[in-house]
């Protein structure tokens, strides 16, 4: 049942311009947290109602004018008062993110892409890989909806790749998007806690985006957070159960020249303070050097 703001929108909003103007002055009055893919209240609002409307975003200026349905209007209304009063994440409404350019199937069965690691994938992690093509292997741990994997085979032309969760749901979506992209011959998705169902595999590269969030954190995410699965967030008390997991096992599911990837959030202090007799490779992102580590199959050992 539509209430009296929705009826209200839908009756005397006509245009996109119309609607995008509404959205902004209804996220600015309101407490909506951004973060899953914009960081303001007019790039919010444009994405929600240019994807709504399945109109590519760059067309806006052509739209601007144009009038939208009886039928549209209603499902903006819905959409805009759900992202309101649930904070439900506008990706969760639209079903996509978007990471690195390429666009993925999201739903509350995973995580909304962002990972620190996507920029590095951008050039192929050139730094570290000389031959992208001589990867003949990689895997992804915590993969979610598949998007670093997928990012992975787009710069790792030859490399089969294993995507592994722990979560079905989060299999089952990363096979979607492994689908859309049509990478069923070179991504394959694999249900495991961590590393226990890659028995006798070994990789040229490992990366992880793994859930990084501290206790104390996770008491104080906003709601818009609070609405992912919970399970890919949160990593006890200091943040880091997942990755001690990894630096424990890593090393068994390496080649000899391999390397691991790993994003940690803010948690580089407590990290070296937990493991003093290895030399962290901390990798620039854009927003600083104490995200990502890198380190190789010999560092591990």
């Amino acid at each position: 049942m539509a209430n009296n703001t929705q009826i209200s929108a839908t009756s005397e909003l006509f245009t996109i311009r119309d609607w995008i103007r509404y959205a902004v002055s209804q996220f600015e009055a309101s407490d909506v947290f951004y973060g899953h893919g914009t960081d303001n209240a007019y790039d919010e609002a444009v994405w929600l109602i240019m994807s709504g409307l399945h109109l590519p975003m760059d067309t806006l200026n052509n739209f601007l004018d144009a009038r939208i349905t009886a039928d549209e209007r209603i499902k903006l209304a819905h959409f805009i008062e759900q992202r309101i009063t649930k904070h439900t994440p506008t990706a969760y409404l639209l079903k996509e993110a978007w990471l690195q350019g390429l666009k993925f199937y999201v739903d509350e069965r995973v995580l909304i892409p962002r990972s620190f690691i996507a920029e590095l994938l951008a050039d192929g992690l050139s730094s570290w890989i000389e031959f992208p093509e001589m990867v003949d292997s990689a895997a992804d741990i915590c993969t979610g909806s598949g998007c670093l994997g997928i990012l992975l085979a787009s710069v790792l032309p030859n490399a089969e790749i294993d995507v592994i969760d722990i979560s079905q749901d989060a299999i089952d979506v990363a096979n979607i998007n492994i689908a859309n992209y049509s990478l069923q011959e070179q991504v394959t998705a694999i249900k495991s806690d961590m590393f226990t169902a890659l028995k006798g595999k070994k990789y040229d590269l490992i990366i992880s985006n793994p859930p990084y969030v501290d206790a104390p954190s996770m008491a104080a995410l906003p709601q818009e957070y609070q609405n992912e699965p919970q399970l890919a967030l949160g990593s006890g008390d200091a943040g880091l159960d997942h990755t001690h997991t990894i630096l424990r096992e890593a090393a068994n599911y390496l080649n000899d020249d391999g390397i691991l990837i790993v994003e940690i959030g803010h948690n580089r202090e407590a990290l070296e303070a937990a493991y003093p007799n290895i030399i962290f490779n901390w990798l620039e992102v854009s927003s600083g050097n104490e995200f990502v580590f890198l380190l190789t199959k010999s560092q591990l050992i």
